[in-house]
């Protein structure tokens, strides 16, 4: 049944970002760790701040995951405007009209200057 709800899914999306976001996903869930960012690479990076102490595993993968889904967000944001504008290859003109029309992303401000 989890097969004909995916099909479902991808056929009723105006385009096939939606859909192949859900094949990537699965594919991610059969390897294993479920991640895409290394975690030792995450984990350096956390222990980079002074005020942590000990960083522990789940920790590292809970961030790495929202790092992954926060990543993932932006980029389908930012795919969107680069499709109004019948466009193929997303540009940083693209990511910034994102930053600017989603209240949520406004921290991201200057961050790309």
């Amino acid at each position: 049944m989890a097969g004909g709800d995916g099909e479902t899914n991808a056929s009723t999306n105006n385009n096939g970002v939606e859909a192949a976001t859900e094949e990537l996903a699965g594919e991610e869930e059969e390897k294993g760790s479920g991640v895409r960012f290394p975690l030792a690479r995450i984990k350096r990076i956390m222990k980079a701040d002074p005020e942590l102490g000990l960083a522990s595993q789940d920790a590292v993968f809970l961030v790495a995951k929202a790092t992954e889904l926060f990543v993932e967000s932006l980029a389908l944001e930012a795919y969107h405007y680069t499709s109004q504008s019948k466009k193929k290859t997303v540009s940083r003109r693209d990511v910034d009209h994102c930053i600017d029309a989603i209240e949520a992303l406004a921290f991201l401000d200057g961050a790309m200057d």
